[in-house]
């Protein structure tokens, strides 16, 4: 019940800032481009906030976060007085609102851009590839080792990961061999440096790959420091 409900207020979050972001474009270029901005709102119906700035444009924040909008002056929907026909938004020219239509979805598509870099910058978390044993008359019952250990290269690909080595593993359909080295590990999943790594050559003569699975194909019992 409490992880739906966070998951749920995730989701709520996670789509108002794009919502945001994305409202923010629209609302940037407008005032860029001369057009009056009657209110800026976060979701839709009862207000729960409402913020009015020097240029008479509402900042508001509503009850139902599924959505948002920047309401602008527009003569095709309210009267608009001679002297402010010129910040109305159907006065602007073609490019202008083009311009102002098209600053949402480009807003999104940059702060996609920013957030990915980010994770590359900062990094993601994953998990390693530590094996707590392999099972009898399995492909990867050669690998002799101290248990648990950690899987470190597949022929000469480093893998750092549980993912690097799924895609590693794929990659050897169809081959009839593929070297595995392994090293031990510590108590706190740490390399033991006190044994060195091992290599060992798996066949794959009797291998009957399942795409589901992947690793699992193998036989390798997953380690877990709560199990």
């Amino acid at each position: 019940m409490l992880g739906g409900l966070w998951n749920l207020a995730a989701f709520v979050i996670a789509l108002s800032i794009l919502v945001a972001i994305h409202e923010f474009g629209h609302f940037w270029v407008a005032r860029r481009c001369g057009v009056r901005v009657h209110r800026f709102s976060i979701g839709f119906g009862k207000v729960l906030y409402k913020r009015i700035d020097r240029f008479g444009t509402e900042f508001v924040i509503a009850a139902i976060p599924l959505g948002g909008y920047v309401k602008m002056l527009d003569g095709r929907v309210e009267s608009v007085a001679d002297d402010e026909q010129q910040y109305a938004f159907d006065k602007k020219s073609v490019w202008q609102r083009i311009s102002i239509v098209a600053a949402g979805p480009l807003a999104n598509f940059l702060l996609a851009i920013i957030v990915f870099a980010m994770m590359y910058m900062i990094g993601v978390n994953s998990s390693k590839p530590i094996i707590n044993d392999t099972i009898v008359d399995s492909p990867v019952s050669i690998v002799k080792s101290a248990t648990p250990f950690q899987v470190i290269a597949i022929n000469d690909q480093k893998i750092n990961d549980w993912e690097e080595l799924n895609l590693a593993l794929v990659a050897q359909i169809g081959e009839n061999a593929f070297n595995i080295t392994v090293q031990p590990v510590n108590s706190d999943n740490s390399l033991t440096a006190s044994e060195p790594s091992q290599t060992f050559v798996v066949s794959l003569q009797n291998w009957a790959f399942d795409a589901k699975k992947k690793v699992d194909n193998l036989k390798f019992r997953i380690y877990s420091l709560f199990s």
